[in-house]
């Protein structure tokens, strides 16, 4: 397929006038803090059985569950904010949430059977507040220049809407700096899990990640004023209701490649707990985890900053075979000092790939599906995360605490080649791009 050359006649607006969009910073803080437990969770839970069982292969298959879960459910709550709103999805989410951590957590210190942990596991995982995407719509929403958005003049001196150029760049930048704040909880919070389930109690990190969902996704809810609106009523090509996602192509090829994604953060994740306890150092696993995802974060303020002339679809080629070609050596580390600096190199080859993806998906879902699409990435994120986690973890068991780094590598190898063959699909129509068209289903 031939790539296309986006011309740039104008300098891409940056961070500063990204932040500079009235009514950003009243879902941004929230947003971070609502968005925080999701990143101790799965290690949270990995940590806890591990420690009662005794089994990395129980403790990623408890773990897997979760994300399976999640990866279910997420985009089927994301579709009820799209008709309902975002606040009446996410109140009652919280609190289901928080209940069902909490009965996870009792059943694994009384050493309940592994059958108990894993319909417990279920809950929990369906009930994940998925806030990433609802910021994300939400900034959609507010430099799109939408009808009745507070932001729709976007931030001063920057022509938004449909036909000014202002609101399309910074698009680019607003997934650019969702990909940083992801990462930095990714930073913070695996860092912050196994501090206190070593530290304090096995069971003290999922007990945080309850607490702070409630408390974060409360505080974010309660932030309407930039919240996208209902669309209840809306209607799809032809006066039908409109389509799932699903419908659009180009949202199924990048759900393949954020398996892919998903699986280097559940190989790694598990992987790295795995080295260090055989090390006898499990206190290391939160800081090379850490590393891992300041590679990412890093990399995410880079390739956010940057003008690119190239297609998206070919930058996220170069940028998802950069990420296969790093995970490659991770199997054959023996210390940890290179594991922490090829454990950087595989987290920076991440961010571009995942920045290129939700700008594709923006462009290519629908207003009235927009949230769905993005909880389908992150789904997918987390049914990757899952699966490389069991797959990982049996690894461990079986062959070693090396073995569960083929992983990422075998994940990522093979959604690059399906990315590569379907790339044709990842071409927006003439004119859809988002802005509430049928979805493409050719």
């Amino acid at each position: 397929m031939a790539t296309t050359v986006t011309p740039v006649t104008d300098r891409k607006p940056g961070y500063r006038g990204l932040l500079r969009t009235p009514g950003a910073w009243t879902f941004l803080l929230p947003g971070f803090l609502a968005r925080q437990p999701f990143a101790m969770l799965t290690l949270g839970i990995v940590l806890l059985v591990e420690d009662t069982t005794g089994s990395f292969g129980t403790a990623g298959t408890v773990s897997a569950v979760t994300g399976v879960s999640m990866a279910l459910f997420a985009p089927r709550s994301g579709r009820l904010a799209d008709r309902f709103g975002q606040r009446a999805v996410l109140v009652p989410g919280v609190l289901l949430h928080a209940t069902a951590v909490g009965a996870l957590t009792a059943l694994a210190l009384s050493r309940a059977p592994l059958w108990a942990l894993l319909l417990a596991a279920v809950p929990a995982g369906a009930s994940v507040p998925q806030v990433g995407p609802m910021v994300r719509a939400r900034w959609a929403h507010l430099l799109r220049g939408a009808p009745g958005s507070p932001g729709g003049s976007g931030p001063p001196g920057v022509r938004n809407g449909p036909d000014g150029p202002g609101g399309a760049r910074l698009l680019s930048t607003a997934a650019a700096f969702e990909s940083v704040t992801d990462e930095l909880t990714f930073v913070i919070g695996p860092v912050l899990a196994t501090a206190l389930c070593t530290g304090v109690h096995p069971a003290a990190g999922l007990s945080a990640e309850a607490a702070l969902t409630v408390v974060g996704g409360l505080l974010f809810a309660a932030q309407r004023r930039a919240a996208p609106p209902a669309h209840r009523r809306a209607r799809g090509a032809g006066g039908a209701p409109p389509a799932s996602a699903l419908s659009v192509p180009g949202v199924r090829v990048l759900i393949v490649a954020f398996l892919g994604i998903g699986a280097v953060f559940g190989g790694m994740q598990v992987s790295m707990a795995a080295f260090t306890e055989s090390i006898g150092q499990p206190g290391l696993n939160g800081v090379l985890y850490g590393v891992f995802a300041a590679g990412n974060m890093l990399a995410g303020l880079v390739f956010g900053a940057l003008t690119w002339r190239s297609a998206p679809q070919r930058r996220l080629l170069t940028a998802y075979a950069l990420l296969t070609l790093a995970t490659a050596p991770l199997w054959a580390v023996d210390m940890v000092p290179l594991l922490a600096v090829l454990g950087l190199l595989a987290g920076m080859g991440i961010a571009p790939s995942l920045i290129t993806g939700f700008t594709l998906v923006e462009r290519l879902a629908p207003a009235g599906v927009r949230t769905e699409a993005f909880t389908w990435m992150a789904g997918a994120v987390a049914m990757g995360q899952a699966c490389a986690a069991a797959a990982a973890g049996r690894l461990t068991d079986g062959f070693g605490a090396s073995a569960g780094f083929t992983v990422p590598l075998a994940a990522t190898a093979l959604a690059l080649v399906t990315v590569a063959a379907l790339r044709g699909w990842l071409e927006p129509d003439s004119g859809q791009t988002g802005a509430g068209e049928g979805p493409r289903t050719g």
